[in-house]
């Protein structure tokens, strides 16, 4: 029912009253006019797979090339669904961390293999592949990269955003990012990555947490000279529609199978860290990135046991009894007014873990892209006082991250 619909009921519904009351005073021939307040809402999200419009030309007439997940959606079809019935040309799909369905763990090799739906051929660029070599895009004028992001250094769809944009940049061909909200772009947080520490979960001089949309950060990589021998990508983003950095978004699907929901999304950048500690983070449970634990931990309040599932066949401290802490509670709000990273977690629990020696790996270093943040933690520095010594890195940062937003940035 449409608001003057409504209004018009309501006007007709108070005549009638008026009519009905010998003595009242609406029965004096006066006009009853019933104001309705419409509410507005905010005009919805239009992500840039969406916008078909904008790149629909370009395809026509192209052999096509997709590097795409489970998220590469528009609306209710998958993006290579879309364009095969838009009578595209597709010839391959390219598959990250995870695979072109989401359901592979983290780390877990992907086989390269044959879409049943549509019978695509699947690369995989995860493993040894992680960048698409000149034989397999040869045969294409044109490659899409759709995936959803999460906003943290660590999550490697920017890193195979990377490889791709390179085998672009040296095979000559044209490079469409159909970009996504980052539903942790409302905030830059975490140290700047130093380059001997440079790896597939950390690539670029950036902080943990940077505040870019997956197409904002692929302008950043081609014109920060980040690709080997300098090479520029031509690459052409579709913005989002509705969108900026203020903006919280909840993503519709799951990014990935241990992101189940968006508190562990979240709390994914200040949780992803205990990767490189004994510590699990509950994969292997119904709440992953939403607890922590280990079986030396004391608590008698909270346990968790890991269990081989869907998503986490082998995971870390399997079927052994986790004491710890459970997260979950800090709803969604709570993360969003906080707008960076928590490291009392981190500090708190190797404070109070009995086995202190060898409690940080060569993964912890990496994730936090220096070595500093162990070494600050480890000398009993407090959080306050660790988060300072980012300031200059992250002031810094923001000047370079300025030149390539495509939407408003947060206040």
């Amino acid at each position: 029912m449409s608001l003057k619909q409504l209004t018009n009921i309501l006007f007709i519904s108070f005549l009638c009253i008026s009519c009905s009351g010998q003595d009242s005073q609406l029965s004096q021939n006066k006009e009853v006019k019933v104001v309705v307040t419409e509410v507005k809402k905010k005009p919805p999200i239009v992500v840039g797979a969406e916008r078909t419009s904008l790149y629909l030309k370009v395809l026509q007439g192209k052999k096509v090339g997709i590097v795409a997940n489970h998220t590469s959606m528009i609306n209710n079809t998958h993006l290579v669904d879309s364009l095969t019935n838009l009578k595209i040309n597709v010839i391959k799909v390219f598959s990250p961390e995870h695979g072109f369905r989401g359901n592979a763990d983290a780390g877990e090799k992907v086989n390269s293999d044959i879409d049943k739906k549509t019978g695509l051929p699947i690369i995989s660029l995860y493993g040894k592949n992680k960048k698409p070599t000149s034989e397999q895009v040869k045969d294409l004028d044109i490659l899409i990269f759709d995936i959803q992001d999460v906003g943290a250094r660590f999550y490697t769809y920017i890193s195979t955003m990377h490889y791709v944009m390179e085998a672009c940049a040296e095979n000559k061909k044209q490079l469409i990012v159909l970009d996504r909200p980052n539903p942790n772009g409302h905030y830059v947080d975490g140290p700047i990555l130093e380059e001997s520490y440079k790896s597939f979960v950390g690539m670029h001089p950036v902080p943990i947490v940077h505040g870019m949309t997956i197409g904002e950060y692929a302008r950043m990589i081609n014109g920060e000279g980040w690709l080997t021998d300098n090479v520029s990508c031509d690459l052409m983003v579709i913005k989002n529609e509705n969108y900026n950095h203020s903006v919280y978004y909840d993503l519709p699907i799951k990014p990935s199978p241990n992101l189940p929901n968006m508190s562990s999304v979240y709390l994914y950048p200040s949780l992803c860290l205990f990767e490189g500690t004994p510590i699990s983070v509950g994969r292997g449970t119904d709440a992953p990135f939403q607890v922590l634990g280990h079986p030396l931990m004391k608590s008698d309040r909270f346990s968790f046991t890991p269990k081989s599932m869907a998503g986490a066949k082998s995971p870390k401290l399997e079927n052994k009894k986790c004491n710890g802490y459970n997260l979950s509670f800090f709803g969604t709000e709570y993360i969003k007014g906080k707008g960076g990273l928590n490291l009392y977690w981190l500090i708190e629990i190797y404070n109070n873990f009995p086995e202190k020696e060898g409690f940080f790996t060569k993964m912890f270093q990496l994730l936090s892209g220096t070595d500093k943040l162990q070494l600050k933690i480890e000398n009993g520095q407090t959080e306050a006082q660790i988060k300072h010594s980012w300031d200059e890195g992250i002031a810094n940062f923001k000047k370079v991250r300025k030149k390539y937003l495509l939407y408003k940035d947060f206040e």
